[in-house]
């Protein structure tokens, strides 16, 4: 069994290989592939060269298994890197998800009870400032 350190470790590098291999990848079909620092190239390098034997999403898989392995021992990870369970990724892998659970939406106005009003909405400084100005504008042509 792992100790809490290395657990701590392995999931901080699981989730920092996921999301820049992600980053990686992205700026590479964006064209910035020679902005890529030289680790990042060997990775990216070594994926498309699994392209040609594997699925896109088996290519992805190992490429992060193999961004993670060297992370964790960067980190300090002690041994071979454990294995995690991936976070659950798209299979075209356009899309970042977030960890966080997402809050739920907050309520209508529709489902507020029929007897308390309807809130009033406040009315932006910069509108009631242009408005002061249309009106000091049209009172000194009428006036003149």
């Amino acid at each position: 069994m792992a100790s809490r350190p290395s657990v701590r470790i392995a999931r901080t590098a699981r989730s920092k290989a996921e999301s820049d291999f992600a980053t990686w990848l992205m700026m590479a079909k964006l064209g910035s592939f020679d902005d890529l620092p030289p680790n990042a190239q060997g990775f990216l390098l070594s994926y498309r060269a699994r392209l040609e034997r594997m699925s896109e999403a088996e290519s992805t898989a190992v490429a992060v298994r193999e961004v993670y392995a060297s992370y964790y021992s960067e980190m300090g990870g002690i041994g071979a890197a454990p294995e995690l369970e991936a976070v659950a990724t798209s299979v075209d892998n356009t899309v970042v998800r977030s960890g966080r659970p997402r809050r739920p939406p907050p309520a209508r106005l529709a489902a507020r009870p029929p007897d308390r009003p309807a809130a009033r909405r406040s009315v932006p400084a910069l509108l009631i400032f242009a408005a002061m100005v249309a009106l000091i504008a049209a009172y000194r042509f009428l006036t003149n």
